[in-house]
């Protein structure tokens, strides 16, 4: 089946994979998001405890989201995992460090005896929270502005700055797309509170965090989108491969493929209809509507930074050395193979809709937390 596909249909076809994964990671950032309000939303030590095991039934899922997609962006895209991770590698391993102590305060909050205490790991998860969601999202931001690196005839990556990454901090438009997931994840975060805790309490400051997060986000999201459309972008020659500006590239973009425009939309006003739903009705299904609106929105903001001819590692230092899904893919034989093993994708989302639906099937209150086996 996947034999019969072109290199190039096989290149596009992966990079709506690797576009998908980056959506649910995401989406799964509610997870970072709802760690920086635990002592907002929580005032007491029983509240605190609520939110952090409610969290902590799905903080796997983000991490191994976040594994996956660089995982499958290095089989399938290797040449850009080999120039960013290893050029860009201080940004990179500022976000492993975050996601590690992560890993580790849900396993060591509740131990007796732990070494540095609960309130030690709950810092640690805000910590995660906040540096995770940010630096994520301003990472991904060099999709659309570039970063300082140049390769050459053998791919030789050289990174042009001692920053090694960190200086993507230094382009607001960066900067603006971080923000925006943070105060995403924020947003997301207390959907999920209100959905998965029994406390009226709780519900009432979620509803406030909503609406306080909100705005910021919606304030960075639109700076971010509409300064996208607007600005110059990183195309290239299809037949030459030679890189080249061109003025209101991704604007083009989206007129080229108006499905993408269609999604993207449906995309923004699901957001947007989940939190007006939890703000104006007090629903507590605004997660639903705002998870897939996130997903889609992420996922067509990910696609239109790679197709249409489009570079989506665009290099500002050298621009011929700039990646496309064209130069950067991996061979016709191993884009085949894999292809085979993404025909699992769906038995796994499925496995992982039931895993959720599981562990979610009444909301978390006080009585179910002293008689579970395993508190976070």
């Amino acid at each position: 089946m996947f034999e019969s596909l072109s290199y190039l249909a096989l290149q596009q076809y992966w990079w709506i994979i690797i576009s998908l994964l980056g959506a649910l990671l995401v989406f799964l950032t509610f997870v970072q998001g709802g760690q920086t309000l635990i002592y907002i939303i929580g005032k007491t030590e029983t509240e605190r405890s609520m939110l952090v095991n409610t969290l902590g039934r799905k903080w796997e899922f983000t991490f191994t989201t976040l594994v996956t997609f660089g995982g499958a962006f290095f089989a399938s895209f290797p040449l850009f995992y080999a120039t960013s991770f290893g050029g860009a590698y201080w940004v990179w391993l500022a976000i492993l460090i975050f996601f590690v102590i992560q890993a580790v305060s849900y396993e060591f909050r509740k131990k007796s005896n732990n070494l540095l205490g609960a309130k030690t790991y709950e810092w640690f998860l805000i910590l995660n929270g906040l540096f995770g969601t940010i630096l994520v999202g301003t990472a991904v931001g060099t999709f659309f502005n570039g970063a300082m690196f140049s390769l050459d005839e053998l791919n030789h990556v050289t990174w042009e700055t001692p920053f090694r990454g960190l200086e993507a901090v230094l382009t607001f438009h960066n900067v603006a797309l971080g923000l925006s997931v943070f105060f995403l994840a924020r947003v997301l975060g207390s959907l999920y509170f209100i959905n998965s805790v029994d406390s009226d309490v709780i519900a009432d400051r979620s509803r406030k965090q909503v609406l306080y997060n909100a705005i910021p986000f919606l304030v960075f999201f639109l700076y971010f989108l509409i300064a996208l459309l607007l600005k110059k972008g990183f195309a290239y020659n299809p037949d030459t491969g030679e890189i080249f500006m061109e003025n209101y590239k991704y604007l083009h973009n989206l007129l080229a493929m108006p499905l993408v425009a269609v999604i993207l939309l449906i995309g923004v006003v699901g957001v947007l209809w989940g939190i007006a739903a939890t703000l104006l009705k007090k629903s507590g299904k605004g997660i639903w509507f705002a998870g897939a609106g996130t997903v889609f929105t992420v996922w067509m903001l990910f696609l239109i930074a790679g197709f249409n001819h489009t570079a989506f590692y665009p290099s500002i230092y050298d621009l011929q050395s700039s990646l496309t899904i064209e130069n950067a893919s991996s061979s016709h034989f191993t884009l085949t193979a894999m292809s085979y093993v993404s025909l699992a994708v769906p038995f796994v989302l499925a496995y992982i809709w039931y895993a959720w639906k599981s562990m979610n099937k009444t909301k978390i209150n006080e009585a179910e937390l002293g008689s579970e086996d395993h508190s976070y």
